[in-house]
């Protein structure tokens, strides 16, 4: 009897059944000439995993529209749900569970982790007489080379065979003590002190937080949003709708007070209301990686100089047309961009004075990192001051937000962000940019700016926290905001050195940031034993006298295969997602789109491709 030829994953989040979703497709198309054994491991959830677990709560959302995320390669035909042809995530939510709100709303994560399992249930369905699927619901705890293949061993110490292995293992646990040891360490000594790590707010004991009390929180990213939820309507209170599309908020008398802040001090704001048809994704014409490479100072990329210019041309292209498009008609946008990508033959074209000549209304320059750090330089005399500033920069962001992303100049311009990631990646990915450049210039300065204005909730989690501040149950302290153990009180303080009077004692603290990818940190035994066993290696950028120790896993080129100590890929071996973040960039997107492959369904082919290859 042929033996099996056996391709096992760890990790059902979206990337890890992607890869089953290609396998079987493949298996499909091109059946094996043997029998084919696929294999999913997972230690929460098998098919959605521990971030889009079934049984969290319906207010944690997400924060991607539902008519721009699928599980299929393919769109569905007459025949069956299965590999290579199945619903959008939309389509399936129609016709499934109760509380659609139409192709742009916000599903619940709970409900995304539903269409996930339902996916993996129609691509199991469809498998081929001779393919058989396992769904493992356990961690693995070490992987070592075993007789040409591999052998797992499982968390009750069962052993695995498997001649490829997958590895998409998502987001890292945090340390036991969490990033800000120092606070760990001061509620450890101190009876009353609470500090609680950053995690993925559905894992956080948030339930212990007292009533009434004051409550740090470390982050104003989309888990500070989430925690904002969890302490407001998932204790029973609920907002109505007033004047003019602000909300107010009915507390159910459980309610902490958060008191919170971030080194900007500004949450991340509104994302546009998508406006666009399905399936729409704006092509670039100045910033390709061609032009790039064209114009480049040398074979390592310098993110200032090489690449910001011709994303920033691309971003102010869309920006100034879309606003001579509303005042002048399609016709004047059509002729204003053919100058400019006539103009950018040689270098970088002007488009802020273009867009003059053509009579396009006067706007404010796009910066993105002006616009993310609206506090930067400022000092204020009191919490009031703050507050008020505050307000009305997240009124204005909120509004513009609401325009959507057609109408609005700028949510149109962020958009273009968005839309050439792909570019990006293109110039950054595998040491492409130089290490100074990479580290302090890519992800120093523009990630943090770019995520404050592109990673953002909907507009009603914007509308919700104006509300929860008006209410008094949500306090911004400042940018540049702190937390430390207070010695005069034996409390935890609060404050933003840059607004006075803003100190604020509180019981417990609340870390919202997520943990970043670094294998050094990451506290996980497989994680640890792949790195003993030199199977999992650190991606160190080096050019000259610089070195940057990016934290995320060595991998090869599509398929991905992890680097050993010397360089040598392990070709049974392939490595996506979080765990190479910074070898490769925005390996956090947790979905494919409909329409046209994109990198989350081609990297996943190309693994599939490889390890049935064999």
């Amino acid at each position: 009897m042929t033996r099996p030829w056996r391709v096992t994953v760890v990790g059902s989040g979206p990337r890890g059944l992607m890869v089953i979703e290609r396998l079987a497709a493949r298996l499909a198309g091109q059946p094996a000439g043997r029998p084919v054994e696929l294999c999913l491991i997972d230690e929460v959830e098998v098919g959605c995993g521990r971030i889009y677990r079934t049984d969290q709560p319906a207010w944690l959302l997400m924060n991607t529209p539902a008519g721009m995320i699928t599980a299929f390669s393919g769109p569905p035909d007459d025949g069956p749900a299965r590999a290579g042809a199945g619903p959008a995530f939309a389509e399936w939510w129609s016709a499934g569970p109760p509380g659609y709100p139409g192709p742009e709303g916000y599903a619940p994560r709970a409900i995304y982790g539903r269409y996930l399992r339902f996916a993996l249930d129609a691509v199991a369905r469809g498998l081929p007489p001779q393919v058989r699927l396992h769904r493992v619901h356990s961690s693995v705890r070490d992987l070592r080379p075993a007789g040409g293949g591999y052998q797992l061993v499982l968390a009750d110490g069962a052993r695995w065979e498997s001649d490829r292995v997958v590895l998409t293992t998502g987001h890292p646990r945090p340390p036991a003590q969490g990033a800000r040891t120092d606070l760990a360490r001061a509620a450890a000594r101190r009876p009353g002190l609470r500090h609680i790590k950053g995690d993925s707010p559905a894992d956080m004991p948030l339930d212990a937080l007292p009533a009434g009390a004051a409550v740090g929180v470390l982050g104003l990213g989309l888990s500070f949003f989430d925690i904002m939820a969890a302490c407001t309507v998932g204790r029973g209170g609920h907002f109505t709708k007033g004047a003019g599309g602000d909300l107010r908020y009915h507390p159910s008398g459980a309610e902490p007070v958060l008191v919170a802040g971030s080194r900007g001090g500004l949450p991340l704001m509104a994302k546009g209301d998508n406006r666009r048809p399905p399936g729409f994704s704006h092509r670039p014409v100045l910033f390709t990686p061609q032009r790039v490479r064209d114009h480049a100072s040398g074979p390592l990329l310098d993110f200032r100089t090489d690449v910001l210019p011709w994303l920033t041309a691309e971003v102010e292209l869309v920006y100034h047309g879309t606003a001579l498009r509303q005042a002048r008609g399609e016709r004047a946008a059509s002729v204003f961009t053919d100058e400019v990508i006539r103009s950018a033959a040689g270098s970088v074209p002007d488009v802020r004075s273009t867009a003059a000549r053509h009579g396009a209304p006067e706007l404010p320059p796009v910066d993105l990192e002006a616009l993310a750090r609206p506090f930067a330089g400022l000092d204020f005399d009191g919490p009031k001051a703050f507050d008020d500033h505050l307000v009305e920069v997240l009124r204005t962001g909120v509004r513009e937000a609401e325009r959507g992303n057609v109408d609005s100049p700028l949510m149109a311009a962020l958009d273009v962000v968005r839309d050439t990631r792909w570019v990006l990646r293109a110039c950054v990915d595998f040491g492409a940019l130089h290490p100074a450049a990479h580290r302090d210039d890519f992800l120093g300065r523009f990630i943090p700016s770019s995520n404050v204005l592109l990673a953002g909730p909907p507009p009603l989690r914007i509308r919700q926290l104006l509300a929860l501040m008006a209410r008094g149950l949500v306090r911004v302290v400042g940018p540049e905001a702190s937390a430390a153990a207070d010695p005069g009180s034996g409390r935890f303080a609060m404050f933003s050195p840059r607004v006075a009077g803003s100190r604020v004692l509180v019981d417990t603290v609340v870390d919202a940031r997520v943990p970043g990818t670094d294998l050094g940190r990451d506290p996980a035994e497989l994680t640890r034993n792949l790195r003993a066993r030199g199977l999992w290696t650190e991606f160190v950028h080096r050019a000259g006298d610089d070195t940057f120790a990016t934290g995320g896993v060595a991998v090869t080129t599509a398929p991905f295969h992890p680097l050993s100590r010397e360089g040598v890929p392990d070709a049974g071996l392939y490595v996506l997602g979080i765990p190479t973040e910074n070898t490769r960039w925005f390996t956090q997107v947790g979905f494919a789109r409909p329409g046209p492959w994109g990198d989350f369904i081609r990297d996943a082919d190309a693994i599939a491709a490889h390890a049935l290859d064999g």
